[in-house]
């Protein structure tokens, strides 16, 4: 039997709602082996003085349990 977990992760850059999502991935990976998807839950901009400063995204990681 295969047992899929998912995670919620925050994720921000000031570059790029792509590059948020990356970083998600690049460092929950650090801890967690076998990522399958990222599933984007919401995005979001920051503006700062009538720019955008920085871009987030809430993300729900999946990955695979290992068998004991």
């Amino acid at each position: 039997m295969s047992i899929v977990k998912v995670i919620e992760v925050i994720a921000s850059s000031p570059t790029s709602i792509e590059d948020a999502i990356q970083g998600a991935v690049t460092e929950v990976s650090k801890s967690i082996r076998n990522i399958d998807s990222v599933y984007v839950q919401d995005i979001k901009a920051h503006v700062k003085d009538g720019k955008v400063s920085s871009y987030g995204a809430i993300c729900k990681i999946s990955f695979r349990v290992d068998a004991d």
